[in-house]
């Protein structure tokens, strides 16, 4: 038999991992999602574990295996259900029934204030979810979501085949919480109520962590701002031919590098706000939403509200983008014209190379040519002292001596000067 893959088992088990909870209505849920101010991607997940165990050892409630990544319990009168992601934890509390008060802030204390504010990270969404039956008499629900939520940005909407009417108004309420409704017709299933809540906090979670990206983008906006007059400056400067071609290439490059450190500083924030949307707008599609009593929907909301934010991430990515091309491009183009300008004047080194090798050459000749006739003039005289006492005894007068050596020991110097250059080359 073939071997398992090591990690198959575990990979399977991933997808059944984060269950729906099941949930009937009357019935309401807490939820919290806490992500750490920077770098949360990197952050100590044994803190985010302590701190849920010092939860769940609040209530005697079992605690989970070691490298968990989600885990259920019993804490009181409600189902608690954590889970760790790649930025943030949620904490989902879910109790049975409702209050006489909608939407009381003292369901949230269910955990503990002084427990929250030791909390590995910030709140960036807490949401008090209400389920109650759907009666025949809809005039109920008009009067709650009208009492409850704030009429300019209240959306509402059928959902999943109209067996549910969802309400949101995407507002923080004075207690910090942000408000959503949920109306089940008699007889839907208990997993299926589950999955429309926790469609509801994964929209508003996404949208939250989707959000950060914002002010990112608005902070890069001003930093872009203030380097494209630069950029461009720089890159009208590249054919003026009077231009400081090497001062322009390091302008350049403290822009470009600028513009690196950008992109890497805001890559992966824009990268998740990019799948956080897409998790918003798949959670949103897969209600089904159709129109309750004229109402704008979850995703008209989306699309008025929330898509023009992640428009302009985009833009600012894209800017960012297409400066970093077009300093690249700059550099190559001043590079080769700084390559271009280099040659030139290697081109005129070489030349005045040449010039002072020939005035050498022609300076070396004048040597030689000097150096024959000192040479020369010394072998001749020694010569004549030499053959003198022999001239005397033949009666060859000293002078005729000298005039016969000269031409003689001029030429013999001559290819002796000759050989030795020819050795050295």
């Amino acid at each position: 038999m073939i071997d398992n893959h090591p990690q198959r088992y575990a990979l399977v088990n991933e997808l059944h991992a984060r269950p729906f909870p099941s949930l009937e209505a009357p019935c309401h849920a807490v939820y919290y999602a806490v992500k750490e101010p920077s770098d949360a991607h990197n952050r100590d997940r044994a803190a985010d574990r302590a701190h849920l165990l010092a939860l769940l050892e609040r209530n005697g409630a079992a605690h989970p295996p070691a490298g968990a990544t989600h885990h259920a319990a019993r804490i009181g009168r409600y189902d608690l259900k954590w889970e760790s992601h790649t930025e943030f934890v949620t904490y989902s509390a879910f109790g049975r029934g409702v209050g006489a008060r909608p939407f009381d802030p003292a369901e949230a204390q269910v955990f503990p204030a002084d427990w929250m504010a030791k909390a590995p990270g910030k709140v960036v969404a807490a949401i008090l979810l209400r389920v109650e039956p759907l009666t025949a008499d809809l005039d109920h629900v008009r009067r709650s979501v009208a009492d409850w939520m704030v009429p300019e940005s209240l959306a509402c909407s059928w959902v999943l085949d109209e067996s549910a009417i969802i309400a949101g108004d995407f507002q923080i309420d004075p207690a910090g919480m942000m408000r959503f409704a949920v109306f089940a017709r008699p007889g839907i299933g208990h997993r299926r109520i589950g999955r429309i809540v926790q469609r509801l906090c994964e929209i508003e979670t996404y949208r939250a962590m989707s959000m950060l990206g914002l002010g990112r983008a608005r902070d890069l906006g001003g930093r872009l701002s203030a380097l494209d007059p630069q950029l461009s400056e720089l890159v009208a400067t590249i054919s003026a031919p009077d231009g400081d071609g090497e001062e322009t290439l390091h302008r350049l490059l403290n822009i470009s590098a600028e513009l690196e450190t950008l992109a890497v500083a805001h890559s992966f924030r824009f990268g998740a706000t990019g799948a956080y949307e897409a998790i918003v707008n798949q959670r949103v599609s897969i209600l089904r939403e159709t129109r309750f009593d004229g109402r704008q929907t979850f995703g008209e909301f989306m699309m008025r509200r929330y898509d023009p934010a992640m428009r302009t991430v985009k833009s600012a990515e894209r800017r960012l983008e297409q400066m970093a091309e077009r300093a690249e491009r700059a550099g190559e183009l001043l590079r080769t014209r700084v390559d271009v300008e280099r040659s030139a004047q290697n081109q005129k080194l070489l030349e005045s190379m040449d010039r002072r090798a020939d005035l050498q050459l022609r300076l070396q000749h004048t040597v030689e040519g000097l150096s024959v006739v000192a040479i020369s003039y010394y072998a001749v005289s020694l010569a004549t002292y030499l053959l003198l006492p022999f001239a005397e005894a033949l009666h060859l007068p000293k002078s005729a001596l000298t005039a016969g050596l000269v031409p003689l020991v001029a030429l013999a110097v001559w290819f002796m000067i000759r050989r030795i250059r020819r050795g050295i080359h």
